[in-house]
Protein backbone atom coordinates (compact mmCIF):
# COMPACT_ATOMS: atom_id res chain seq x y z
CA UNK A 1 0.00 0.00 0.00
CA UNK A 2 2.88 2.52 0.97
CA UNK A 3 4.79 1.81 -2.33
CA UNK A 4 1.68 2.23 -4.42
CA UNK A 5 0.88 5.70 -2.32
CA UNK A 6 4.39 6.81 -3.80
CA UNK A 7 4.28 5.58 -6.91
CA UNK A 8 1.17 8.00 -6.75
CA UNK A 9 2.64 10.29 -5.82
CA UNK A 10 5.45 10.57 -8.14
CA UNK A 11 3.04 10.09 -11.05
CA UNK A 12 1.28 13.06 -10.14
CA UNK A 13 4.63 14.83 -9.49
CA UNK A 14 5.47 14.20 -12.98
CA UNK A 15 2.55 15.34 -14.61
CA UNK A 16 2.38 18.22 -12.87
CA UNK A 17 5.72 19.14 -15.13
CA UNK A 18 3.53 19.57 -18.08
CA UNK A 19 1.74 22.22 -17.09
CA UNK A 20 3.01 25.65 -16.56
CA UNK A 21 5.82 26.64 -14.76
CA UNK A 22 7.09 23.28 -15.71
CA UNK A 23 11.02 24.27 -15.34
CA UNK A 24 10.49 24.12 -11.28
CA UNK A 25 8.49 21.38 -11.10
CA UNK A 26 10.42 19.33 -13.70
CA UNK A 27 13.62 20.46 -11.26
CA UNK A 28 12.02 19.61 -8.15
CA UNK A 29 11.11 16.29 -9.10
CA UNK A 30 14.44 15.47 -10.21
CA UNK A 31 15.82 16.85 -7.00
CA UNK A 32 13.47 14.34 -5.50
CA UNK A 33 14.07 11.36 -7.49
CA UNK A 34 17.68 11.86 -7.25
CA UNK A 35 17.23 12.32 -3.12
CA UNK A 36 14.58 9.33 -2.75
CA UNK A 37 17.36 7.17 -5.29
CA UNK A 38 19.86 8.11 -2.88
CA UNK A 39 17.97 7.15 0.44
CA UNK A 40 17.25 3.90 -1.41
CA UNK A 41 21.07 3.28 -2.25
CA UNK A 42 22.09 3.38 1.38
CA UNK A 43 19.54 1.65 2.02
CA UNK A 44 20.65 -1.30 0.16
CA UNK A 45 23.74 -0.82 1.35
CA UNK A 46 22.75 -1.28 5.04
CA UNK A 47 20.66 -4.72 3.69
CA UNK A 48 24.15 -6.11 2.15
CA UNK A 49 26.26 -5.29 4.90
CA UNK A 50 23.42 -6.75 7.79
CA UNK A 51 23.57 -10.07 5.31
CA UNK A 52 27.55 -10.01 5.40
CA UNK A 53 27.26 -9.77 8.86
CA UNK A 54 24.75 -12.49 9.89
CA UNK A 55 26.44 -14.84 7.03
CA UNK A 56 29.83 -14.17 9.59
CA UNK A 57 28.12 -15.05 12.40
CA UNK A 58 28.67 -11.90 14.29
CA UNK A 59 24.93 -11.28 15.03
CA UNK A 60 22.00 -13.71 15.99
CA UNK A 61 19.21 -14.57 13.04
CA UNK A 62 16.81 -12.62 15.90
CA UNK A 63 19.04 -9.59 15.64
CA UNK A 64 19.14 -9.88 11.91
CA UNK A 65 15.83 -10.53 11.90
CA UNK A 66 14.91 -6.85 14.03
CA UNK A 67 17.04 -4.89 12.14
CA UNK A 68 16.14 -6.17 8.80
CA UNK A 69 12.66 -5.12 9.67
CA UNK A 70 13.84 -1.83 10.45
CA UNK A 71 15.32 -1.20 7.07
CA UNK A 72 12.16 -2.47 5.72
CA UNK A 73 9.93 0.17 7.24
CA UNK A 74 11.99 3.43 6.28
CA UNK A 75 12.52 1.98 2.43
CA UNK A 76 10.28 1.86 -0.52
CA UNK A 77 11.53 -1.17 -2.45
CA UNK A 78 12.36 -3.44 0.54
Amino acid sequence: MKKMAVVALLILGLAGTQVGCGRFLGGAAVGAAGVGAAYELRNKQQMDRLEQEYKDGKITQEEYESRKEQIRRGSIIY
